[in-house]
């Protein structure tokens, strides 16, 4: 029998705690209060109330620990060596559009590498999680990548440009070339960290998405490689501070695929 650490089980209590309200906020989300965060970027009362609740638990258990999350920033600061990275809710835009696509994404981090992730989607009650060495898993069944070998073959997911993107054209660029190339549609659900579970879970053959924040995949970047899944990111850095452009996929068509992007790069 598997038996969860300490850790994962303090993150799935203060996930499951937080999802509750959450819940209930989205059954009336045309009451919730929205002030903008950008173009295309927004956050609401609930954005902001669900971190609390995981941060307060979190804190409770582990006062001493940094945090990295989207709307707080940084708590305990000066900790490197132990962090929990939080995205309260990963999917806002639909989640305030009363589309039922969006999670709950907690990462915990040991020496700048991730050790533990968990993602969970309150709406249709899936959690995903992962610990480093220990496989991943979906409502504590094992999950595997997709066994697909032809990337042509393959269902990939995405998401497009923000609106106020500086490489707008290229990324669409990019959408529109891999369309052309593979002969199944491109799937766009809005949500990066249930993207990478659906492709730790054998859902999606691969995904690929630039301009990413780290809260967004921290969490899904384990739970992809504890599936048996590839995650590369085109530009090398992936410092916290920059957007990251990821690619994540099953190991069978993953080359194929970063290859053909690199291709599409070079052509533009």
């Amino acid at each position: 029998m598997r038996i969860n650490s300490p850790k994962l089980n303090i993150m799935y209590k203060a996930c499951m705690k937080a999802s509750k309200s959450l819940i209930r906020d989205f059954g009336e989300v045309e009451n919730l209060q929205v002030s903008s965060k950008g173009p295309g970027d927004f956050v609401s009362s609930a954005d902001k109330r669900t971190e609390k609740i995981i941060i307060d638990e979190l804190l409770r258990a582990y006062p001493d620990y940094g945090i990295l999350s989207e709307e707080a920033g940084k708590i305990n600061e000066k900790n490197n060596t132990n962090r929990w990275i939080i995205d309260p809710i990963d999917g806002t835009s639909n989640f305030l559009n009363g589309i039922p696509q969006f999670a709950i994404s907690i990462g915990y981090e040991e020496e700048n590498k991730i050790k533990i992730g968990l993602i969970y989607d309150p709406i249709k009650n899936e959690l995903f999680f992962a610990e480093n060495g220990n496989g991943a898993f979906l409502n504590n069944k094992r999950i595997r990548v997709s066994k697909k070998k032809n990337l042509k073959n393959s269902l990939l997911g995405t998401g497009g440009p923000k609106s106020n993107s500086k490489i707008k054209n290229e990324i669409l660029d990019e959408y529109l070339e891999i369309s052309k190339y593979i002969d199944t549609p491109i799937r766009k659900f809005g949500s990066a960290s249930l993207d990478l579970a659906n492709v730790a879970c054998g859902r999606l053959d691969g995904f690929w998405q630039r301009e990413l924040s780290y809260w967004d995949i921290a969490a899904g970047i384990l739970i992809v490689r504890e599936a048996g899944g590839f995650v590369d990111f085109l530009d090398r850095d992936i410092n916290e501070s920059k957007k990251m452009n990821l690619v994540a996929s099953n190991s069978l068509i993953h080359q194929e695929l970063i290859d053909l992007i690199k291709k599409i790069i070079e052509k533009n």
